[in-house]
């Protein structure tokens, strides 16, 4: 994550909404949701929520030079390979 109170913490993406651009990464960007007793299977109580976030706000890992990097293409004769443009290595 590039940006806010996790600034910095690596995760994988666990979902990708594509209509919205957005992804959810696992235990990042969490909030806190008071939510009443409706009944016997839900007690109420604070619980934890995921929140979606932008993938503005997200960057690549290359996991070769572990650094944040942007995507690079290459175009070879089985068709385009992604790159890390700092160290140049296969993603």
């Amino acid at each position: 994550m590039t940006i806010g109170k996790d600034r910095g913490k690596k995760a994988k993406i666990e979902r990708i909404d594509r209509k919205g651009e957005s992804v959810i990464l696992p235990g990042i960007n969490m909030y806190k949701k008071h939510m009443k007793r409706r009944d016997e299977k839900h007690p109420g109580g604070i619980i934890d929520v995921l929140r979606p976030l932008s993938v503005s706000k997200v960057a690549l890992v290359c996991p070769s030079c572990n650094k944040i990097t942007r995507v690079g293409y290459v175009v070879m004769r089985g068709g385009k390979e992604r790159i890390c443009r700092k160290c140049q290595q296969r993603l």
